[in-house]
């Protein structure tokens, strides 16, 4: 629930496909001032997947991920029509709770972006924030988290060092850690792993392969191969635009769009 007042029972919908598809674009429309970033675009995400958005620079798809968090309401000039849908719920409607709403849908961005401050502490934040003080329960949900990232094992013994004191993989794994201690069940990555060496960046990988169990997971990245590799589902955006939306497996291998083909074969962007 983030919206501050009950739902109506007629606002229910069938919890099968709630449990099916748990993000929902319908006809959005994204403006920064008079430019048009985002043109009308149709999606429905499905949960427990990982879905990736490709294309350019420029394209529209990290504007379109920041739209699931409202992270674009930070923007001078943003605008949007349409509806954004997270289990049915539309996010942009003036009821929604914006802070539960965050919680809800974690996000980890292009660059490790660590506190100056301990590991236990940065794992803590989002809980004590909250004002949850229970120090059993905070080093509870800690282990939990850093156990998730695989990175216990390596800082169990440093919890109190700081946290830029680790490698950009490390720190990288600590943030998402970070987003899982305060339990989302929708996880927004926008280029996490563009900073980071071929073995940080294959742990990570590895890591969002193993998140998807419990969590819904979107992810804007550059690197074909990554998205060819850890997604279920791909969309391809050029120039506002949402050209084909399909099974990774499709997109990569029979796309229906001409445009598409000439993106991943490295014909234009």
């Amino acid at each position: 629930m983030i919206k501050k007042k009950k739902k109506k029972k007629e606002d229910i919908i069938d919890s099968n496909l709630q449990r099916t598809y748990k993000l929902e674009a319908k006809d959005v429309k994204v403006w920064y001032g008079d430019f048009m970033a985002i043109k009308g675009v149709n999606m429905k995400i499905k949960a427990n997947k990982v879905t990736a958005f490709i294309g350019p620079s420029g394209c529209g798809k990290s504007t379109f991920l920041r739209l699931f968090n409202r992270m674009n309401d930070y923007v001078d000039d943003f605008r949007m029509e349409g509806e954004i849908k997270i289990d049915n719920e539309n996010i942009y409607d003036k009821d929604i709770n914006v802070e539960l709403l965050r919680k809800q849908v974690g996000m980890v961005f292009q660059k490790p972006n660590p506190f100056p401050k301990s590991i236990f502490e940065n794992v803590a934040y989002g809980l004590k924030i909250q004002g949850l003080k229970d120090k059993a329960f905070l080093q509870e949900r800690v282990e939990d988290s850093l156990k998730q990232v695989g990175l216990w094992n390596e800082v169990k013994d440093d919890l109190n060092k700081s946290a830029l004191a680790l490698s950009g993989g490390q720190q990288q794994r600590l943030c998402i850690a970070r987003t899982l201690a305060v339990e989302p069940s929708i996880i927004l990555m926008d280029e996490p792993t563009s900073a980071l060496d071929p073995i940080s960046t294959a742990k990570i990988e590895d890591l969002i392969y193993q998140l998807k169990e419990k969590y819904t997971i979107v992810i804007v990245t550059h690197n074909m191969q990554q998205a060819s590799r850890i997604s279920d589902s791909t969309a391809f955006f050029y120039m506002g635009d949402l050209i084909e939306y399909d099974k990774t497996n499709k997109i990569f291998t029979v796309p229906e769009k001409q445009q598409t083909e000439n993106y991943i074969t490295g014909r234009f962007g």
